[in-house]
């Protein structure tokens, strides 16, 4: 199989980048072990929220020239803030509605029902200002009877410390009762289908409709909307005080909607995108590779002008920890890590971990390296690159999609 690009991940990154190439008139095909991490989505894209040093940021544009020189961000030269657009444009081309920009964090309410900084929020949820959002306010902490993955008392607890007066109630619905007949089947992902029945829907409202008076704010966990935002919609439009959407633990009922209206744009514009496949090897002759061969396809090659690793850090076997050293196994490309085990961790769990910096070394251009040697048709995107600290430092949905765009578009240009 034949393709210009073969793209190997079809996460945030290998998506916002096939999704470039693919308008371009680039052919596109995308390999994908399996499910995307925006099943596992917030519902929010940080951009960056931290300096290494632990410096908070607020305006992302600002801090961007004071990032260290080895992180993916200063790849990218003076194009920081055009691919910081660019990355929100193409959300919104592909009817993903988001709010946010990337000179002001706001804040976004956590699953615990805390408040962090983000760059972009899907519409589902509410950006906040300040903890002066909460204050003062009578919230309504709604549940559907029996869902484990929302735990009120959490969100309560965490909005009162914010200095709002809460109160606790849950929603039983016939048809969210043959849910509970297994435990396993009360999940986010299985309310979200019963509650796009228009009939359940209403019901719902009208349970909330008795439940709300007094209150300024009714707080519901984000299991609406899994195929398209019409839920979402007519639950707000329906109640006449605002509805706070709370992300849930995983599955994300709005993170795996945007996933696959990403994936259902790039197909649409005429890329392939192959679901449940492994890419394992590659061929290279001198510094390219010629083609890379996949669990599912055999002996059966993968031949293109370019390969583009999109392939996640450890969670994904992007990367892979073994006792003295890290490794990217596709490839065997080069990764930045420092020696000795001790040095790639702190034990208090919540402290910097050293071996989120560990990935893909890469030139200017994200060309990976192998032995020291760039790859001239080789090139690497998204948290599989060495540099950054995704978690302590905020930026893996920035990193994700403003490498991929980056890469999408030197390859364009040739």
């Amino acid at each position: 199989m034949k393709f210009d690009i073969l793209i190997i991940g079809g996460g945030l990154a290998g998506l916002t980048c096939g999704i470039r190439l693919q308008k371009n008139g680039v052919k596109c095909a995308i390999v994908s072990t399996g499910q995307s991490a925006l099943h596992f989505s917030s519902g929010s894209f940080d951009l960056l929220n931290e300096l290494a040093d632990g410096t908070k940021v607020d305006n992302p544009v600002a801090a961007a020239d004071k990032i260290s020189a080895n992180h993916p961000y200063a790849k990218l030269g003076n194009n920081f803030a055009y691919y910081v657009r660019e990355a929100k444009q193409q959300f919104l081309d592909c009817g993903i509605e988001v709010n946010g920009d990337a000179e002001h964090n706001h804040l976004r309410i956590t699953p615990m029902g805390t408040l962090k900084p983000t760059w972009l929020t899907f519409s589902d949820f509410t950006p906040l200002s300040s903890a002066n959002d909460i204050a003062g306010k009578k919230i309504l902490v709604v549940n559907m009877a029996g869902f484990l993955d929302f735990n009120t008392k959490f969100v309560a607890d965490s909005f009162e410390k914010y200095g709002a007066e809460c109160r606790i109630s849950s929603i039983n619905l016939p048809e969210l009762e043959r849910l509970r007949i297994s435990p396993t089947e009360m999940r986010s992902t299985n309310i979200a289908r019963v509650l796009e029945n228009e009939k359940t829907l209403e019901a719902l409202i009208l349970e909330l409709t008795g439940k709300i008076s007094g209150f300024d704010i009714v707080a519901l966990p984000a299991v609406f909307g899994l195929s398209s935002a019409a839920s979402v919609k007519k639950l707000k439009e329906s109640l006449d005080i605002p509805v706070w959407l709370i992300p849930t633990m995983p599955p994300s009922v709005p993170g795996i909607r945007a996933q696959q209206q990403l994936r259902r744009s790039f197909e649409e514009l005429g890329g392939v995108y192959m679901l449940g496949d492994t890419v394992v090897k590659a061929d290279f002759s001198g510094n390219k590779v010629q083609a890379v061969y996949s669990v599912n396809h055999g002996d059966i090659s993968f031949v293109a002008e370019n390969f583009i690793l999109a392939s996640g850090s450890y969670f994904s076997n992007g990367l892979v920890a073994q006792p003295d050293s890290v490794i990217e196994p596709v490839f065997g490309s080069d990764v930045d890590f420092t020696p000795g085990r001790d040095s790639w961790y702190d034990k208090a769990f919540f402290n910097k971990q050293n071996y989120m910096t560990f990935g893909v070394a890469t030139d200017d251009k994200l060309r990976i390296k192998i032995k020291g040697d760039a790859q001239r048709n080789l090139f690497a995107i998204g948290s599989v690159l060495s540099g950054s600290n995704t978690i302590h430092e905020g930026c893996s949905a920035g990193i994700s999609m403003l490498t991929a765009l980056y890469v999408a578009d030197n390859l364009i240009k040739g």
